[in-house]
């Protein structure tokens, strides 16, 4: 990664303003869900406050539209934090205004203050620069640690990094070296695993892997319109019938390139979707009224894990099937245990990939679990995140 981090810089005796992704799941009563991304931010805030820095954190929670929100409060993030850091994180009641300004001002080498929710504000969606200024006062330089949050153009990244210098965070550091540095030189052979709904949504991605990865294995609704448009009925299964073209297309491209897209050879099956459903396994020639796909088939997790077991480098983003109704859970499941039992480089590329590998408790297996939704889909289509374009950059050597 060729951008300043905070090993760059010195940071003894000066406030540092870090942008931090604490969009974190909550229930109403504030009570946090999952930490995952609090957690991750600790070695940067232990980095700075180690280095003599007073920490000033600014996050966003959910989608206020510049309303304040109790509910989107992140007073019970300080508290959380609070716990994980074994010392007092001051929380100041907004993230603008003359009480902020003077607990910026009275923050002392070794101190924690957390903002409240940026997206209280207007001017932050807008990337308002009035706004931008109001944050980046009584700062000497800023730090992005919110890689979940670096697609987009928001006034707490984009506006702060116009005024100073940010450098990227260890978190950051960690996901552009894996999303970045893993796919543009993998150790091979390399495969990427892609599912999901839509082929819309990830038709970037394909395009993008199928130049560097030596198989790309497709599941999830969009192996539906893949095996649809080779001639197939696939009853009522979900698929993007005026998607089928693109999807031939791909393929085409992908075998020129040198790379193999691999679809499912039977599914799972159900009559409706539905947790209650009835199910078959089907191949694609045995579809029809009224069964759809809601998984891949046995007989493809064999094949995709067999596959999978040659690979030293293997990223995966989307699902293989409806994995929140049991049965059609397994592909997904199957393909985590896989991924995360292999002798390679394993990254998961966020989203609710992510949250699978959660919920199994199967983590810390994998090389790299991406704390970003939309900001590690964007880098796995090869795009420039406006998050990571403010960084410095690194002196060239002469």
């Amino acid at each position: 990664m060729n951008k300043k981090t905070i090993y760059d810089i010195p940071v003894n005796g000066k406030k540092v303003y870090v942008r931090v992704d604490y969009n974190v799941p909550h229930d109403e009563q504030g009570n946090i869900l999952d930490d995952r991304r609090i957690r991750s931010t600790l070695p940067t805030i232990n980095y700075l406050l180690e280095h003599g820095a007073a920490v000033i954190l600014a996050s966003h929670m959910g989608r206020p539209k510049g309303q304040v929100k109790p509910d989107l409060s992140l007073k019970p993030v300080a508290a959380r934090l609070s716990e994980l850091l074994g010392r007092e994180v001051k929380f100041a009641p907004s993230c603008v205004g003359e009480e902020t300004r003077q607990m910026k001002k009275a923050l002392k080498p070794g101190e924690v203050l957390l903002l409240e929710n940026l997206r209280f504000e207007k001017g932050e969606e807008k990337n308002d620069e009035d706004f931008a200024r109001e944050l980046a006062e009584g700062c000497d330089v800023a730090v992005n640690d919110a890689f979940g949050s670096s697609h987009r153009s928001h006034a707490s990244i984009v506006g702060v990094g116009n005024i100073l210098p940010m450098v990227s965070g260890l978190l950051m550091k960690k996901e552009i070296d894996f999303l970045g540095g893993v796919i543009d030189h993998p150790v091979r052979p390399f495969a990427a695993i892609i599912g999901g709904a839509k082929i819309s949504d990830k038709i970037h991605v394909i395009a993008n892997l199928m130049e560097k990865a030596d198989v790309i294995l497709i599941g999830g609704g969009m192996a539906n319109t893949f095996v649809a448009a080779e001639g197939y009925d696939m009853g009522k299964s979900l698929q993007d019938r005026d998607r089928f073209d693109l999807a031939n297309e791909l393929r085409e491209r992908a075998k020129k390139l040198g790379s193999h897209i691999m679809l499912p050879v039977d599914f799972m099956a159900g009559d409706s979707f539905s947790e209650k459903a009835k199910t078959r396994v089907l191949t694609a020639e045995e579809f029809g009224d009224p069964w759809m796909a809601l998984d891949i088939g046995p007989r493809t997790i064999e094949l995709y894990v067999e596959t999978l077991k040659k690979m030293k480098t293997v990223v995966w983003n989307g699902p293989m099937g409806v994995f929140e109704m049991k049965p059609f859970a397994k592909g997904t499941y199957a393909i985590a245990n896989a991924v995360a039992n292999l002798d390679a480089t394993t990254v998961i590329g966020g989203g609710e990939s992510a949250a699978v590998v959660d919920q199994m408790g199967i983590g810390d297996k994998f090389s790299h679990v991406s704390t970003g939704g939309g900001a590690s889909l964007e880098m796995l289509e090869g795009m420039i995140l406006p998050g990571v374009a403010i960084l410095a950059d690194k002196e060239e050597a002469r």
